[in-house]
């Protein structure tokens, strides 16, 4: 199944590609393998998702932001590539909450970008390994960042 398809048929929007905020570049491909650069929750209308879980945000919101920073990855890797088709699976992600000292939530937040892949990618191509690590701080206070490994077409 074409993933450009899935994210159709998901009724998903993806926010516009974001542009780098440093010195870094948003995708380095390495063999079969893409590396995705940390994300933050990047709403279409170019707006980020901030605040500290536990205080500022429940976990729902927290949720909310994770998948929303899926999305913002996704436009990524389409703007990268020109197509999602390129990704073969998911490999690893890395998911930081700004959070409270002692949220015991971190897993349940991350679980928003999580699942999101598992949609678009399907069960066996969508899940990977994955860390979720609570911080007392992100770059702009974005609520979520999380950065991945998807193996890729090798010609991509």
């Amino acid at each position: 199944m074409s993933y450009q398809k899935r994210i159709e048929e998901l009724g998903l929007e993806l926010p516009p590609a974001p542009a780098p905020a440093g010195v870094y570049k948003p995708v380095v491909v390495v063999g079969g393998l893409a590396y995705v650069s940390g994300h933050g929750p990047l709403k279409p209308n170019k707006t980020l998702t901030t605040g500290r879980l536990g205080l500022d945000l429940d976990v729902e919101a927290g949720y909310d932001a994770a998948r929303q920073t899926g999305l913002a990855m996704l436009a990524t890797l389409q703007s990268h590539f020109g197509s999602l088709d390129k990704v073969k699976r998911v490999i690893k992600l890395l998911g930081l909450v700004q959070c409270i000292e002692g949220f015991p939530d971190s897993p349940a937040v991350i679980n928003g970008c999580s699942e999101l892949f598992r949609d678009v990618f399907g069960e066996e191509n969508g899940v990977g390994a994955r860390s979720a690590i609570g911080t007392n701080s992100l770059p702009g206070k974005i609520a979520v960042e999380i950065e991945a490994i998807f193996e890729v077409d090798a010609d991509a």
